[in-house]
């Protein structure tokens, strides 16, 4: 009687010990995909912050640049595309047209010295800048937290959990290809 009273409690023993492993790669899931879920936020949230700066910005431009309407619709344009983009690829691609955009408004801008001398362009020139460098700081750790999240879901033996627990491997916030292309700036105003 002793023994099979042995071998039920290592039976026991040895489901309890699984499924506590289980529970801690289980929960480990669930804090890295939160830890993701946060980063993209903190993306979300500077690019909130640079959608809100915009409208400013190209006021302030109207004002001194009134028939410059093709770049500043492109802004526009490109903007609304980052306000509706629903996946991190969508918003990579809309933030790349955006960047784009704001380019050519600063080549724009170099035709207007009065426009570089406003205090009100200047400083919103400056919010700009320190959210370009925040939503830069904000990609790559996302990228970071997606790259460990990914690499969880993907090994083994917790390839096995992931699959169990329903998580997949996250986007990774890319820059479009084309980003790798210098832009074209033309300051004879042909084209």
């Amino acid at each position: 009687m002793k023994k099979g009273w042995l071998g039920i409690g290592i039976v026991v023993g040895v489901i309890v010990i699984l499924g506590l492993m289980f529970m801690s790669s289980y929960n480990s899931f669930v804090n890295l995909e939160e830890d993701v879920n946060q980063s993209h936020a903190q993306i979300e949230n500077q690019l909130q912050r640079r959608l809100d700066l915009i409208p400013n910005l190209v006021n302030t431009v109207k004002g001194y640049a009134a028939h410059e309407k093709e770049v500043i619709a492109s802004i526009s344009d490109a903007r609304a595309r980052l306000a509706g983009a629903k996946t991190p690829e969508e918003e990579a691609t809309a933030n790349d047209q955006l960047s784009g955009a704001l380019s050519r408004l600063l080549v724009v801008v170099e035709n207007y010295p009065n426009l570089k001398a406003d205090q009100q362009f200047t400083q919103l020139m400056d919010e700009l800048a320190g959210t370009e460098n925040r939503i830069a700081v904000a990609r790559k750790d996302y990228n970071e937290k997606v790259a460990e999240f990914n690499k969880k879901v993907k090994r083994f033996p917790s390839s096995i959990i992931a699959g169990i627990g329903g998580f997949d491997a996250k986007e990774y916030f890319k820059a479009n290809p084309k980003a790798q292309e210098a832009p074209k700036v033309d300051f004879g105003g042909n084209g």
